[in-house]
């Protein structure tokens, strides 16, 4: 897997989960900012009513000084703290306590324990701190999208060390569904998380979260902890 798109994307796919599966309790005294939580608040009171979700999703990664535009296609199943994750060929599955990768091109798979200090991880609970004293939120366009009203609701860092000059959540008004998350970095790139299919509440296999050995009797298992 290309390390650049890696590292760009671990960043946006964690800022879109947290923003799917946990509730935004930040307050705000801007009347701006009370509209843009009134708006993400109705989104995680419909969010909340799912047992699990699953995304189909297009990344998509663009900077014009580095010449690099980059499609590329993934999906993702989420139940609770649960996730599973396919993209650029490798998979990671998440049972609440283990980080499962498994990559197929080198016949490895990594397992590593829940790592809170990581900001790479994606679990919800961790990031829903990190989100509440990392950002601030305004009200940003309305666009027109093949028919579909989409509200964009503005995230600006609140650290200066912070790589990302803004991130941009677009929500769709008729649905209350997220329908992307573009994220714009000070050096130029600009990186765009489109939802192609949400699906909710679809039947899981009891072990759709499990990591199963055997399946991989040729790969080398490498245990970080």
């Amino acid at each position: 897997m290309n390390a650049i798109n890696y590292e760009y994307f671990k960043k946006s796919i964690s800022t879109l989960l947290f923003l799917i599966v946990v509730f935004v309790g930040q307050t705000n005294s801007n009347a701006q900012d009370k509209k843009a939580k009134e708006l993400l608040n109705q989104v995680t009171t419909k969010i909340k009513t799912y047992k699990n979700i699953t995304i189909d999703f297009k990344y998509t990664l663009n900077n014009v000084k580095e010449n690099i535009n980059q499609d590329s296609k993934g999906s993702v199943i989420m139940m609770d703290n649960q996730y599973y994750l396919s993209f650029m060929g490798v998979t990671k599955i998440f049972d609440g306590k283990k980080i499962y990768t498994i990559n197929p091109e080198d016949e490895e798979i990594t397992i590593s324990k829940l790592n809170e200090k990581d900001e790479s991880i994606i679990t919800p609970s961790k990031l829903l701190t990190f989100f509440n004293s990392g950002y601030k939120f305004t009200w940003d366009i309305l666009q027109d999208i093949k028919g579909r009203k989409i509200q964009y609701i503005k995230l600006a860092p609140i650290n200066p060390k912070d790589q990302r000059k803004e991130i941009l959540l677009g929500i769709d008004i008729q649905t209350k569904n997220i329908y992307n998350l573009i994220e714009i970095g000070k050096k130029g790139t600009k990186t765009t998380l489109t939802v192609n299919s949400f699906k909710t509440n679809q039947p899981l296999s009891k072990n759709q979260f499990t990591f199963v050995a055997s399946k991989y009797p040729h790969y080398y298992i490498n245990k970080l902890d």
